[in-house]
């Protein structure tokens, strides 16, 4: 089978998160969009991790599903996964700031557990180092090497995925406070990192840029603060979902398959993929965000409204031309200072990636109005009810299908958005990019 799994989440228990980010929220959700593996994220926090226990039963190896008995209604009406078809998977992000090399570091990771008792244990040893009861994503002074080391001492299962590796504040190759290498950040650790999180901000392509990330497995989650903006980026695994599967294919890597940056029909090319043919867990995949929409591609300063190319940052000797402060440089510029190779490459092993925009976001562009407007969510519900989740309409549904249930302007949409035909202001310096789909004189022709 193929599955979705969201890897990155957060819970109410972590700063500036819906206060539906609890089980119940994100199982409905997650069955809405289609994903059958989720995070649980958070798990440090002592409530968030009380609440672990009481709601969670193990399922299939190292996953969990919600108590027997205790399945919330789906949030619509629609054909596919239920809430109780979701599996956890048990995870938190940590926040490592610290100095080395003279540097004062900052980055974050993604650390998971294959049971509740090394999950107790973990949470144990790493609330001597410091307070977990402050934010679900706790801020630890702790070196990332020792963050895993500690993460291997207490599970050999366990693994570690540095978070939005390219962010600029908060990464493990951010501009502001990371490292030029991951083995500089986790030396003799190194080989027991199977993946590394992409981010919102870059996709695959940019990644294969710099030939040191070829050994990991370039994965892609939503980070979520809210249920409803789950699977925004998502991975695509083949097999028999489980805790052991879904690590080994990390460690295994991409299918070895071509890179198929824009997706124009039904799954088939995937399904004739030998290995996922043949039923293998293997990693496929994944959906990504249009890299330019993430809030750190390009440098820039938000207070003055400045977004700026590399070169034009370069040219100004990284200084904002209004105020003379210093820019954040993105991650397009940190890609281009450590790549060692042309834009365009793709390594023999990567795996099959899709850009691609949330279903509501389409068809509020279509419509001319806000994602929070009744009409938009009138045709986003009565699409899920009629066709499936949402991460299946984007990525695989025929577009003869959606046209039966939706105007013209939806299919064309669709169409355009599988194709990279859209337009994109750049976000910059902690503000999300712009993506149209339709000018107003054009959506009007259609509606």
């Amino acid at each position: 089978m193929l599955y979705f799994a969201d890897l990155h989440v957060h819970s109410r228990f972590s700063r500036a998160t819906s206060k539906d980010c609890d089980i119940r929220g994100l199982s409905q959700w997650a069955a809405l969009k289609g994903i059958h593996v989720v995070a649980t994220g958070d798990f440090t926090h002592p409530e968030w991790r009380r609440l672990i226990h009481e709601s969670l039963e193990p399922r299939e190896e190292g996953l969990f599903g919600l108590v027997r008995g205790a399945t919330p209604d789906p949030l619509l009406n629609a054909p596919g996964n239920s809430p109780a078809d979701v599996r956890f998977i048990l995870n938190v992000e940590i926040s490592s700031i610290y100095k080395k090399n003279g540097k004062v570091r900052k980055a974050h990771n993604l650390i998971f557990m294959p049971d509740m008792e090394s999950m107790d244990k973990f949470c144990k040893r790493l609330g001597e180092r410091g307070n977990l009861n402050s934010d679900g994503r706790p801020i630890i002074g702790i070196d990332c090497h020792d963050l895993l080391e500690m993460a291997l001492e207490t599970s050999a299962l366990s693994f570690a995925i540095p978070a939005h590796i390219w962010t600029p504040w908060f990464s493990v190759l951010g501009s502001r406070s990371g490292f030029d290498s991951i083995e500089e950040c986790f030396e003799d650790l190194t080989d027991y990192i199977p993946a590394l999180e992409t981010g919102l901000s870059s996709d695959p392509e940019m990644n294969f840029r710099v030939s040191e990330l070829d050994q990991y497995t370039l994965v892609s989650n939503s980070d979520t603060h809210s249920p409803s903006k789950l699977g925004r980026e998502v991975n695509i695994f083949s097999g028999n979902p489980s805790y052991k599967a879904i690590r080994e294919a990390l460690h295994r890597g991409g299918t070895g398959s071509r890179v198929t940056e824009n997706f124009l029909g039904p799954k088939q090319s995937i399904l004739e993929d030998k290995r996922v043919r043949d039923g293998a867990s293997s990693f496929v995949g994944t959906i990504e965000f249009f890299p330019e929409e993430g809030k750190y591609h390009m440098d820039g300063h938000r207070k003055c409204g400045v977004r700026l190319k590399p070169q034009e940052t370069d040219d100004l000797g990284g200084k904002c031309p209004v105020c003379g402060h210093a820019v954040t440089v993105g991650v397009m510029n940190r890609v281009n200072q450590l790549a060692d190779r042309p834009e365009g490459y793709t390594p023999p092993k990567a795996g099959y990636y899709w850009r691609m925009l949330p279903l509501i976001e389409i068809v509020a562009d279509c419509l001319g109005c806000g994602v929070q407007a009744k009409k938009a969510k009138h045709l986003h519900h009565k699409l899920v009810e009629a066709l499936g989740p949402e991460l299946d309409i984007l990525w695989s549904a025929p577009l003869d299908d959606v046209e039966v249930y939706s105007p013209g302007i939806v299919v064309e949409a669709l169409r355009r958005v599988r194709a990279g035909q859209v337009k994109i202001e750049a976000g910059y310096d902690g503000e999300y990019g712009r993506v149209s789909i339709f000018g107003d004189d054009e959506r009007s022709s259609f509606l």
